[in-house]
């Protein structure tokens, strides 16, 4: 009898990616009111607002008084005091860049823990113990227009990191292992479609007449708990993972209940002797640790390779769009940028659902040179655009232009691929390791460009992307040259590959052939 999607599923599917969902909102939401926030840190700060920077049209009421208040030290204006709004600025920069990239900080720190506490825990109850993060979160951020905003921010997106750094493994994981066999590709992508999801809704929402706007942004930060309280009640009917409960519990009975809900009452015998399998390869196979992976000849390059491939995502400046895009857009030239932004969010929905196919169908390798190369491409007009904009004024659409295709090639190939990939080039005992190391990589890598890029952006002006260009370049050489093609190989087959590239004839033990492993993505 074929697999079929049941309600039940549909239902449990549909809560675990509440979660996923709430991750994409948490990476967008802090985009759209850029400068209401910012006009917001000066006020609280009793910095005067630099008029050449207000470029938003919302009046402060406070504002117009600041830069007549004498200073007690510099009564009188002096040459020196030109110096002081470049200062200002710079602290207001600061703090900016900390409220956006303390977010991957907590990525980067609970990335760590996100398998571990799912074996602990059990899938439902690690869910149900990470909703508090999010809450947490929320909940400082809700507080931050009657505080000190700027601590509150940055305190409130640091927690929320955390909670989406344990959800990047917790929902994949919960989601792989409940989705019958045929449908296990598309189950799995609808983790990366509910982010890229969350962030499309945190942007229309983040629009001025809705809740980007001097009264209402707190409420906008703080909206997350919403899917947080859902998904919590949510989830007290949903059955926990049958391969949880088989593989780490050894609990069949229970296991089968879980499946017989989840199938529809369908014969689930065929499941129960997969999991049999799957947990004596498990406990034939020994654990690997982190440091293991980089002693071992065995997995040095493989997972060099791997975090290669992380780096090539995060430092293509595709976080640099996603975190700064409105900023972006206003230089180009737009009035009203941040519709542009959303316009880059319906277009990273749409690609994304495109890749679940494409991801299926092609290889991992071709498909990842072809994104990093059309990514080369668009950085290099999206800079000519912004440099050549004082001249020509239609060069703001070659700019614009450049960021929606470049939108679309990262998601056709560097989006989710590099998840795949380092799933597929280790066995069962050393991918745990693995991944963790990855998932690590790829959140610090986000946090550097988070923290780096307005400092970047203001050193190079309108040539930054030239700067991502050369990084991309040199990402997809070092793919080109170095990376293998995985789809429909075996782990042997893989590993011989590598042992190629080095020259080596030392053959590992394990030689499982690739089924499906589930991609996941953090942007």
């Amino acid at each position: 009898m074929p697999d079929q999607i049941t309600g039940t599923l549909v239902f449990t599917v549909f809560t675990a990616v509440l979660g996923s969902f709430q991750f994409g909102y948490d990476i967008g939401v802090i985009n759209a009111p850029e400068q209401v926030i910012m006009s917001h840190y000066r006020q609280v700060l009793g910095i005067p607002l630099d008029d050449r920077k207000a470029i938003n049209n919302h009046p402060i009421e406070s504002t117009p008084e600041l830069p007549t208040t004498p200073s007690p030290r510099n009564p009188t204006p002096t040459p020196g005091a030109e110096e002081e709004p470049a200062a200002s600025s710079g602290i207001i920069t600061m703090f900016w860049s900390l409220s956006v990239s303390s977010f991957a900080v907590g990525g980067m720190i609970a990335s760590f823990f996100g398998g571990w506490l799912g074996d602990k825990l059990g899938r439902i109850k690690a869910l149900l113990v990470a909703n508090i993060l999010s809450l947490a979160g929320a909940l400082l951020m809700g507080l931050s227009k009657l505080g000190p905003s700027h601590i509150l921010i940055i305190s409130g997106r640091g927690v929320s990191g955390l909670y989406c750094g344990l959800i990047s493994g917790l929902v994949p994981m919960y989601i792989g292992e409940i989705a019958p066999t045929t449908f296990r590709g598309a189950i799995g992508a609808l983790h990366q479609l509910a982010i890229v999801t969350g962030i499309l809704i945190s942007q229309i929402i983040g629009l001025d007449f809705v809740l980007g706007n001097h009264e209402l942004w707190h409420i906008l930060l703080a909206l997350s708990a919403v899917p947080a309280v859902l998904q919590s009640l949510l989830l007290f009917f949903c059955p926990e993972s049958p391969r949880y409960l088989y593989i780490k519990l050894d609990e069949e009975d229970k296991a089968k209940k879980s499946l017989k809900r989840l199938r529809g009452g369908a014969d689930v015998t065929k499941d129960i002797a997969e999991m049999r399998k799957e947990r004596e390869e498990a406990s034939s196979e020994q654990k690997v640790s982190i440091m293991q992976l980089f002693t071992n000849s065995s997995y040095r390059q493989p997972i060099l390779v791997a975090l290669m491939l992380h780096m090539a995502q995060q430092f293509s400046g595709i976080n640099a769009i996603f975190y700064y895009s409105t900023g972006i857009f206003r230089t180009a030239g737009l009035s009203q940028p941040v519709y542009a932004t959303i316009g880059v969010g319906a277009i990273n929905t749409i690609f994304t659902a495109l890749s679940v196919f494409l991801v299926e169908k092609a290889g991992r390798r071709s498909l990842f040179l072809i994104g990093m190369s059309g990514m080369f491409v668009c950085a290099i007009f999206m800079s000519v655009g912004l440099v050549m904009l004082d001249k020509l004024s239609w060069m703001s659409y070659v700019s614009m232009t450049a960021i929606f295709l470049f939108v679309s090639f990262f998601e056709i190939g560097p989006g989710p691929i590099p998840w795949f990939m380092v799933a597929e080039f280790f066995s069962q005992g050393p991918r745990p390791a693995a991944l963790a190391i990855a998932a690590f990589s790829n959140w610090t890598c986000n946090f550097i460009v988070a923290l780096c890029f307005p400092y970047i952006a203001d050193f190079c002006g309108p040539y930054v992307f030239f700067l991502f260009a050369g990084v991309v370049l040199g990402f997809t050489l070092f793919t080109f040259f170095k990376v293998p093609e995985t789809k429909g190989k075996s782990f042997e087959e893989i590993a011989a590959e590598f042992r190629k590239n080095r020259g080596s004839a030392q053959a590992p033990k394990a030689a499982i052939e690739m089924k499906f492993l589930g991609a996941t993505e953090t942007v």
